[in-house]
């Protein structure tokens, strides 16, 4: 009896170790095309369904959370709220309320679960606006908070060695700048956990510069993914877009690779394809809108076919379906 018992948590253990390593290879750039919501959250009293609809579409998605730091006067203390710009009144949720408390049944069930093969099964992408050494500290915070809950890794004294991550159900990211890194790298110290992962630098000073002239960082134990607006691609933007052609699609291709090869996730926002009544009646915006759902499909596709990580749109529910038509997520084969 003891030998079958001994045998039934050899199992379980090897299992564990297989389903870690497989969630592990998953995390490489260019193994997984994640849909990823771009805007996900109410603003102007409406479109508080974003977030319900983001995650309709299945695991793993990726979750943006623009972030504001509201403090009415000197005199009450401030907190961070999602908006989407200017003037914040104090009415906006936070993202513990809209983001956090959101997922926790779906944390928890992954949780539970023995089989993290399929974690992160969300990215959570924060877009944050204004950069207060108070507004960020409160982000760590409340990251600290739910660390349980998070993809991190070892805060190493040197950046350039790049620690293996410990996959958790959910991964964050946050944006280029120095003064996010000094707060989310810097102040945790060394042996401590990193809790989001910052973006590259890049020069976009020349939109139609080789990828290798617009990022030029390998990932660090920190910088581990690079955010590019669509027009790095195409500079004319997504409204006055021509044809598009092989020789745009090979420019994709050579930032897909330029990404990978420096150890990279890449991420492009905002392909939109979506008729005027759609874009008045959802608040999205004409700027990241191509002239026709076609347009927008044929660089979906091309986006997914060529391995971008994260691929960002309004239309969560049109991105998703094709991804998982295209790049379909296979369950890990159980190991004997």
């Amino acid at each position: 009896m003891k030998a079958f018992f001994a045998a039934i948590v050899s199992t379980a253990l090897v299992t564990a170790s297989f389903c870690s390593g497989y969630a592990q290879s998953r995390l490489r750039p260019g193994t997984l095309v994640t849909p990823d919501a771009h805007n996900c959250y109410p603003y102007e009293g409406r479109w508080s369904d974003r977030i319900d609809r983001a995650l309709a579409g299945g695991v793993p998605v990726a979750i943006e959370q623009d972030l504001f730091w509201y403090r009415p006067d000197a005199a009450r203390p401030g907190r961070s709220v999602v908006a989407h710009g200017r003037p914040v009144n104090g009415n906006e949720p936070g993202m513990e309320q809209y983001f956090f408390e959101r997922v926790r049944p779906l944390v928890e069930d992954a949780l539970r679960n023995s089989d993290h093969s399929h974690w992160p099964i969300i990215t959570l992408n924060l877009d944050i606006k204004t950069e207060e050494p108070e507004h960020l500290r409160a982000i760590r915070e409340l990251l600290t908070k739910y660390q349980a809950w998070l993809t991190t890794a070892t805060r190493s004294a040197d950046a350039s060695n790049v620690e293996e991550l410990k996959v958790g159900p959910i991964l964050v990211l946050n944006g280029p700048s120095d003064a996010q890194q000094k707060v989310f790298y810097d102040e945790v110290p060394v042996g401590g956990k990193l809790l989001t992962f910052g973006a590259v630098h890049t020069d976009v000073h020349d939109l139609a510069a080789p990828s290798s002239k617009i990022e030029m960082e390998n990932a660090t134990n920190y910088r581990r993914w690079w955010n590019n607006s669509w027009t790095v691609i195409e500079p004319e933007g997504q409204p006055h877009v021509t044809a598009w052609t092989a020789e745009k699609n090979a420019r994709l291709k050579s930032f897909v690779a330029q990404a990978h090869a420096r150890g990279l996730w890449i991420r492009f926002y905002t392909l939109d394809g979506a008729s005027k009544a759609e874009q008045d009646a959802n608040g999205w915006f004409e700027g990241y809108n191509f002239p026709s759902l076609d347009d927008a499909r044929l660089r979906w596709v091309d986006c997914i076919r060529d391995g971008v990580d994260y691929l960002a749109s309004d239309q969560y529910e049109l991105v998703s379906a094709l991804a998982r038509k295209l790049a379909p997520i296979d369950p890990p084969t159980q190991q004997r």
